[in-house]
């Protein structure tokens, strides 16, 4: 990457000579943020990455997609210790696909089976997590819950979320589960387009965004569309990378630059295909977001330290950015369940309170209150 970067340089036309000073004060304009903006022009949310305790552990941990593999897994073993033959073959659990899970149920066999048992049981802890999270302030009035992630992007997983969605109406829950519109690999990329700033979105027809989770890392090009639709419910991934770092065990600051790596080769489909980009980048990942910046907890399945004072996202991630147009890329950081959950805004205007549970390797959550004056 160091490389690449010489390279860019020597094709830039030389200029005035810069003291360390101000390219230090240009490289903190470029991360000032607002990072974690909690109040939005048509929305304030409200809280985000909560950590509710049960018993020993988090409530979070018994809906996440590690929950449902756990479960999956014991249903396995019984069945095979009934039969003396293991109904899901050799694979480990954790190695068997959302797509060969969906067709073992379509088989309606013994693997079917423990499939089916396993769904009841994640269903039962699904509706019990959210009957958790209603009893938190910050979710109080909360009518519907959007979940995101990839899970519900199955069978399996749709049979599962409906399956806890009845078992909250015969508990006399009133709350409403929906999935989200879009892709689970695009939501965390298009809420950006509702944290941009709406100045700088006026003037360009697309912005980058970043989707950092604990097994994947996403990159695209998100176009908003916002003069043919203001409320940016046309806004869509134009393209997209992604990359499954958790098979490649990259560390902290080799994730940062694979990234950056990745959001080159965006800009430079975007100057390829005449894409008015705005020196922009949107990063969603887990944890608590501080206003400078930096990270407060929740990090725990990301690689490496986080949360060390000496590491700051936005700017080590500001250092290895191409120049987007004639400035600076300025990076603004969030919570990725956050901005996967304002991917929704424009389809939640009949509600005034709503929220999002994010199901991936945990559970990210957040909730929100649409603005009147918004």
């Amino acid at each position: 990457m160091a490389s690449k970067d010489k390279e860019k340089e020597k094709d830039k036309p030389a200029g005035p000579a810069v003291s360390e000073k101000d390219i230090k004060a240009q490289r903190d304009l470029c991360v000032l943020g607002p990072h974690g903006d909690l109040r939005l022009a048509s929305v304030t949310i409200d809280g985000y990455s909560l950590e509710l305790r049960d018993g020993d552990g988090f409530v979070g941990d018994n809906a996440s997609r590690t929950a449902f593999r756990e479960m999956l897994d014991a249903w396995r073993k019984l069945y095979t210790d009934m039969a003396g033959k293991d109904p899901l073959g050799s694979k480990p659990t954790r190695e068997i696909s959302k797509q060969r899970l969906d067709e073992l149920l379509e088989k309606d066999g013994t693997a079917a089976r423990a499939i089916e048992a396993a769904s009841e049981d994640y269903a039962l802890q699904l509706s019990h997590v959210v009957q958790c999270f209603l009893k938190h302030k910050t979710w109080r009035g909360v009518k519907r819950v959007i979940i995101g992630g990839g899970f519900h992007q199955s069978e399996v997983g749709e049979r599962a979320i409906a399956r806890a969605a009845e078992i909250l109406k015969k508990e006399k829950t009133s709350v409403e589960l929906r999935t989200l519109h879009h892709h689970a690999d695009e939501g965390g990329l298009i809420g950006w387009v509702h944290l941009a700033p709406p100045a700088l979105l006026q003037s360009y027809d697309a912005i980058l965004a970043v989707d950092i989770g604990g097994t994947n890392v996403r990159c695209g090009i998100v176009q908003t569309h916002l003069h043919s639709a203001p409320d940016m419910s046309k806004a869509e991934v134009l393209i997209r990378e992604k990359w499954g770092h958790a098979d490649d065990a990259p560390k902290r600051d080799e994730l940062v630059e694979g990234i950056a790596e990745m959001l080159e080769d965006l800009v430079a489909h975007a100057e390829k295909e005449n894409i008015r980009l705005a020196p922009y980048v949107g990063v969603a990942c887990p944890g608590l977001v501080c206003e400078d910046g930096s990270l407060a907890g929740g990090t725990q399945n990301l690689p490496g330290n986080w949360e060390s004072i000496r590491f700051h996202l936005p700017r080590d991630l500001c250092e290895r950015l191409p120049y987007i147009g004639q400035g600076r890329t300025q990076v603004c950081l969030h919570n990725d369940a956050v901005v996967q959950g304002l991917s929704e805004l424009p389809f939640t205007t009949d509600v005034k309170h709503w929220a999002v549970l994010t199901v991936g390797t945990g559970l990210g959550n957040a909730s929100y209150t649409n603005r009147a004056d918004g």
